[in-house]
């Protein structure tokens, strides 16, 4: 279809407006994908489907588009986790320590990174795993590598500045076939929009009340896993146990970030096995949290 057809579609108002359907918004990412349109042509349109805004059918459609460009490398006994590429900007990763301390339970993490996306500017997980040595059963993947034609479209999301579909997008590619993901949310009402737009995607779907917008759990907050169409909710204290982690509100540098990876305090590797635990329950070799943190802690 004409791509101007799109551009109408979410481009002129309130009363002019309307949805795209499954179809047009797979042919609408596939014609983005594929710089088939002008980049101002792409700029005008990830802004006005924002502000619009874009619906669960139509970010199912665009995810089905992507999908035939993703070259995809099975990881086994693997959980995706689903950063932002926009980056961490107040905290350290954990996910480096998360990985030490699952070495012997045999998951492997699967993450994502690219160059820096709008609109945090924040650490991305390629300055991390490009800068640190990463534990064996950390798989990373470049998405420059396995999604060149997301990875191209970089300068134009940078000259845009703002958030667009593509942060919902982008977080979860399933790039290693897992059967298991996590990803972070801000606000409850996300958690029934990721599940409408992921779950199916997954034998087990989780989603956090993760810091930063990431799988990684800071201090108090809830857990979602879903199991078809089944949501089942827990809250998640760290003081419950034992631990006492005091978050920064200050900006943190990839140096800082790093350090703090390579001389963790005590009080954050006990959170990082806090959060090992998480991950062992939603990938279903342990009943509880409780069951996980405790195995953990031998």
């Amino acid at each position: 279809m004409d791509f101007h057809k799109y551009m109408h579609a979410v481009g002129t108002g309130p009363k002019g407006n309307r949805d795209l359907s499954f179809e047009e918004s797979e042919d609408m990412m596939k014609q983005i994908l594929e710089k088939s349109v002008h980049n101002e042509q792409i700029t005008a349109f990830l802004l006005g489907w924002r502000l619009k805004p874009e619906t669960i059918e139509e970010f199912r459609g665009a995810i089905s588009a992507c999908d035939s460009y993703i070259t995809k490398t099975k990881i086994e006994n693997s959980i995706e986790l689903g950063y932002p590429f926009d980056g961490k900007a107040k905290n350290p990763y954990m996910f480096p320590l998360v990985a030490k301390i699952l070495k012997d339970s045999g998951l492997n993490l699967v993450v994502i990174g690219d160059e820096l996306q709008p609109a945090k500017n924040g650490i991305t997980i390629k300055d991390i795993c490009t800068k640190i040595e990463l534990e064996s059963n950390i798989n990373y993947f470049d998405r420059a590598n396995f999604f060149k034609e997301l990875h191209s479209l970089t300068e134009i999301r940078m000259r845009l500045g703002l958030r667009s579909g593509f942060n919902t997008i982008e977080k979860l590619p399933n790039v290693s076939a897992s059967d298991y993901a996590i990803t972070g949310v801000f606000h409850k009402p996300y958690v029934k929009k990721y599940i409408d737009i992921f779950a199916d995607r997954y034998k087990r779907f989780a989603l956090i009340q993760g810091n930063e917008g990431t799988p990684e759990l800071f201090s108090k907050g809830r857990l979602w896993i879903a199991n078809g169409t089944d949501v089942e909710e827990f809250i998640i204290d760290p003081e419950y146990y034992g631990i006492n982690y005091t978050k920064s509100w200050e900006s943190i540098s990839l140096e800082d970030s790093i350090e703090q990876l390579n001389n963790p305090s005590s009080e954050y590797l006990k959170l990082a096995k806090l959060n090992a635990a998480v991950y062992l329950f939603v990938t279903q070799k342990a009943q509880s949290i409780d069951e996980a943190f405790a195995m953990l802690n031998g």
